[in-house]
């Protein structure tokens, strides 16, 4: 039996992301669907590299936890940061950020929801391809 492939785009259950709300390609797959006892949801987020994500932000927050390649996590007005395997981000409510895979890399992470109820993303425009090269130059 061979090892099963690494660094591959998404796992079978794992849907498209909406173009209007990502640039290039990105696959996610709900592991925890809204509607359940905690009230959190959970979601494997896949970027093909050079995607990224539109400016948005979480009525509840939001924590990412990095599984695999490399990618950019930038609040508006901030610098971006490089994220790598293992790391974490904890996203205050209401923050506009954006988060996506480097130009020569894919990107994957959790994306944890709480209270979901609330709701899950407001979003906003693409990053531009300017600011997502100047994310690169840092």
């Amino acid at each position: 039996m061979s090892e099963p492939a690494k660094d591959t785009a998404a796992s079978p259950e794992a849907q498209r992301a909406a173009a209007d709300q990502f640039t290039g390609v990105a696959f996610a797959t709900i592991l925890v669907p809204a509607g359940n006892p905690t009230d959190c949801v959970v979601g494997d987020v896949t970027f093909e590299p050079g995607a990224r994500n539109n400016w948005h932000s979480h009525p509840a927050g939001q924590i990412l936890v990095v599984t695999n390649g490399a990618g950019f996590y930038q609040e508006q007005g901030q610098p971006a940061r490089l994220l790598r395997p293992g790391e974490v981000v904890s996203i205050a409510p209401g923050v506009v950020h954006w988060h996506g895979a480097t130009a020569t890399s894919l990107f994957s992470h959790y994306a944890i929801s709480p209270n979901a109820s609330q709701g899950i993303a407001d979003w906003g425009g693409p990053v531009t391809d300017a600011e997502y090269q100047a994310a690169h130059a840092q």
